[in-house]
């Protein structure tokens, strides 16, 4: 098959594209950004090649698919469209591979990412498995029966999606702008649950228990009344160590590299998956106690004393696991929070917890709202100000005045956004070393 992907840099997208490169299909890309963008290291690698104008003149057999983020009206759709050719959703594509795929899915508010990756780590290195996950990483073989998805619930995605096994991490408010409330979002999600013939979920989140469910879910928490238990927590500066326990019995000891108790119930997620698939408890211990992190999750640079944190963090829950996370490896530094609010929906909606949250870091600093999608003008006096003035030790920052940063030289500084915050990481990064230099 050919397929030409419009909005290919997007993290789903590229995804996408090497997944379908690795199954033996002819993939070539657009996308509107010139910017390098992280998402980008599977395309580089695989060459495919991103086009971004309208020079590239594909067959009558390609397929177009294209990212929800292209509007109808984008001149390329519109082009393409004149060419007669055959055009899927993103989400429909995807969803046709979990038809032809035993797929194992990660869903939930938070986490996702994190739990996939884990999750493909250990079955890929036991039993062979395809994966698409959300920091721009896919991986296919022809010969594989396992798909490891990354069901991301915004606008619904996941409900094109056709799971045999289903991890559901947590279910929050998010999505405002595509769901009227929490109740509609339970209620998507436990659509999808009903789908899946094996169910595993977090027991430590009070609305996964909302869940109206047609079969026995496997749980996974801190508490005894789970399936899954981690016990014994030692979350200090270098490890995250606990016991787990299965069915009331110790199954084995964890020392992970990341941080949080987050990442611990992430872990638990992977286990439990892995036990249903009969992995051997050496080969999920190995692969887990190895575990490096997600692309752009607590992602960490240090420039002589300082460290810089580079992370996805959009949600107000998302922020505390960064700064829980900072805490735990940094004890004896300050740590200041940095930032970029990404749609005017989630600002308005989240805007106490956004400040509350903020609030907790040492010092904050807040970017104007970045978002392609909405119209400001559809959310009259929301700004990033919103947040700002709610702050008891905050400020605006922009690329421009990036250096205010250097007052917090020698801390750890945590950039913040789902939005491409990288190119201002690497311009602070700049000014940084030429500080330490001079």
């Amino acid at each position: 098959m050919k397929y030409y992907l419009i909005g290919v840099k997007g993290s789903g997208m590229s995804a996408l594209a090497s997944l379908l490169f690795d199954l033996g299909n002819i993939v070539v890309g657009y996308d509107d950004s010139l910017e390098e963008k992280f998402t980008m290291k599977g395309l580089q690698i695989r060459n495919i090649k991103v086009y971004h104008d309208d020079s590239f003149k594909p067959s009558s057999d390609f397929i177009v698919c294209y990212s929800n983020a292209i509007s109808s009206n984008h001149k390329e759709i519109k082009r393409l469209q004149g060419l007669n050719l055959k055009m899927i959703k993103y989400q429909d594509l995807i969803g046709s591979l979990t038809k032809q795929y035993e797929t194992i899915s990660i869903s939930g508010t938070h986490g996702k990412t994190t739990t996939s990756l884990m999750t493909a780590s250990v079955l890929d290195n036991y039993l062979g498995c395809n994966y698409f996950v959300g920091d721009g990483r896919g991986h296919g073989n022809i010969n594989n029966k396992l798909f490891v998805l990354e069901s991301c619930e915004y606008n619904k995605h996941f409900l094109s999606y056709y799971p045999k096994t289903l991890i559901i991490t947590n279910i929050e408010l998010e999505h405002t702008e595509c769901y009227k409330d929490i109740d509609d979002i339970i209620n998507n999600f436990n659509i999808l649950a009903n789908r899946a013939s094996n169910l595993i979920l977090c027991g430590e989140d009070s609305n996964t228990k909302k869940l109206k469910l047609d079969k026995k879910a496997y749980y996974y928490g801190f508490d005894n009344n789970n399936d899954l238990v981690a016990k014994n927590l030692d979350l200090n500066n270098e490890t995250s160590s606990f016991d787990v326990y299965y069915q009331g019995k110790f199954f084995d000891h964890y020392d992970l590299k990341v941080f949080g108790k987050h990442m611990v119930l992430d872990s638990l997620a992977c286990i439990m998956t892995s036990i249903l698939y009969k992995v051997p408890k050496e080969i999920i211990k190995e692969n887990l106690n190895n575990f490096n992190g997600a692309i752009r999750r607590f992602n960490e640079f240090i420039i002589d004393k300082t460290v810089i944190i580079d992370d996805y963090a959009h949600h107000p829950t998302e922020l505390k696991s960064v700064l829980d996370s900072a805490k735990q490896k940094y004890p004896n530094k300050k740590i200041i929070g940095v930032f970029m609010p990404n749609t005017y929906s989630r600002t308005k909606n989240f805007l106490n917890d956004f400040s509350k949250v903020l609030n907790e870091f040492d010092y904050a600093f807040v970017f104007d709202i970045k978002c392609d999608r909405e119209d400001p003008k559809d959310y009259p006096n929301i700004t990033s100000d919103s947040i700002i003035n709610k702050l008891e030790h905050g400020e605006k920052l922009s690329k421009e005045t990036i250096s205010k940063l250097l007052e917090y030289q020698d801390e750890v500084i945590c950039f913040m956004s789902c939005a491409n915050i990288t190119p201002i990481i690497e311009e602070f990064k700049k000014i940084l070393k030429n500080t330490y230099q001079a």
